[in-house]
């Protein structure tokens, strides 16, 4: 497993880079910010909303597939932690 800690800002922040994997990630918001997930064109109107603080959030990830994460204003901190 790796894992990280990426603070998310209010232009699409990448979390994930592609891989040559299907893998699944583990996400948890810190703080008690939303933040939206989705492609390289998420925003806080299209990407799919987080729960704040709650227990970390599963996603498989398809091969060559990556995840951006935005928030609506400030910045917030996300763990991820990345299954080999």
């Amino acid at each position: 497993m790796k894992s990280a800690s990426v603070t998310v800002t209010t232009e699409p922040t990448l979390l994930i880079a592609k891989n040559e994997t299907n893998r699944y990630v583990y996400l948890h918001v810190v703080g008690n910010a939303t933040v939206f997930l989705g492609g390289s064109n998420v925003s806080t109107s299209n990407g799919l909303a987080t729960e704040k603080q709650t227990t970390p959030l599963e996603i498989f990830l398809p091969i060559n597939e990556e995840l951006h994460g935005i928030v609506e204003t400030m910045t917030e901190d996300v763990r991820v932690l990345i299954g080999d």
